[in-house]
This record gives structure tokens, C-alpha cells and sequence, in this order.
């Protein structure tokens, strides 16, 4: 690490602390040549290989962006769609690979949705999983009809 004041090739960590959300490494360094002091911040890149093949840095802004087209005229806030992005990325930065396919990152959005809202994820999953028919959607609607009774029973079952 070149030190920002006399651009000498070499500083000593003197202090090393995780970020609040566990995503970065705020480091204290110091210059054995001049003794000047500076922070860097490392973090693990995380790319996105897209259907096109072209490679971009991965984006909680564009995960939010997306889901909020879905989420269009239902209850949700901005501070929940930042809450799902980040759940997003952590889900896929646990798959421990430094470059992940979009697809990947569709199926990490579906969960967290769902839990969020459950017509937001009908909405996103009809473009994601690219709905054809009434079917496609008769067909999810039973799937999250049959989860709340298997809650609900959980639930039952758990009183007595």
C-alpha cells in the first residue's frame, strides 16, 4: 500500500477493525518512512456476469432497482428494499465465489421478497422465471397457499 503523502511503497496496519455490516476492513496504517497516518478500507470484489457475457461490479443499487418495479404501489419502504438488497448480497457473498451469474442473483432475490411481499414476488418472479400462462401463476399462487397452511400449522402445533 503506497502511502498518500510521500508515496513511499511499503506502511505498517497499525489497527484493524470490521465494518458495521461485516462486508469491509477499515484499516490504520502507518508510513515507516515519513510516519504519516491513513485508513484504508478493503472490501471483497463481488462481479456480476451478465446474460450478455459482459462483467460488472456487483450493485446493491441495481438489486434495489429492480424489486422496487415490483414493489410498485405496495407497502414497501425504501429502508425495506435496502434491507432485502443487503440479505441479497450477503446470500450470494456466502457462495464464497468472487463472480456470479444474474441468474444467481434472481433466485438469492425471490426469498427475501417473498418473506417482504408476497404480491411484489408474484410480480417479480412472473419476469424472472418468465410466466407463459395463467398456469405459471395458478401454480405459484398454490405453492404460497399451501406454505401459510403449513405455517399456520406449525404454528397450531406449536400451541398445544
Amino acid at each position: 500500500m503506497h502511502c498518500p503523502f510521500c508515496r513511499h511503497s511499503d506502511s505498517r496496519v497499525i489497527d484493524s477493525r470490521t465494518s458495521d455490516d461485516g462486508l469491509s476492513i477499515r484499516r490504520r496504517r502507518q508510513c515507516p518512512e515519513c510516519g504519516g497516518r491513513f485508513s484504508t478500507i478493503e472490501t471483497a470484489s463481488l462481479n456480476v456476469i451478465k446474460r450478455s457475457g459482459v462483467i460488472e461490479s456487483f450493485s446493491r443499487e441495481k438489486v434495489m432497482s429492480g424489486v422496487r418495479k415490483a414493489c410498485q404501489g405496495r407497502p414497501v419502504t425504501e429502508a425495506d428494499l435496502a434491507m432485502l438488497a443487503q440479505k441479497v448480497e450477503e446470500s450470494v457473498r456466502q457462495t464464497g465465489a468472487s463472480q456470479i451469474d444474474t441468474n444467481e442473483i434472481g433466485l438469492a432475490i425471490l426469498g427475501p421478497l417473498r418473506e417482504l411481499d408476497e404480491v411484489a414476488y408474484l410480480r417479480f418472479a412472473s419476469v424472472y422465471q418468465a410466466f407463459d400462462s395463467l398456469e405459471d401463476f395458478e401454480s405459484s399462487i398454490a405453492q404460497l397457499r399451501a406454505d401459510h397452511v403449513d405455517r399456520l400449522s406449525g404454528r397450531a402445533d406449536a400451541d398445544q
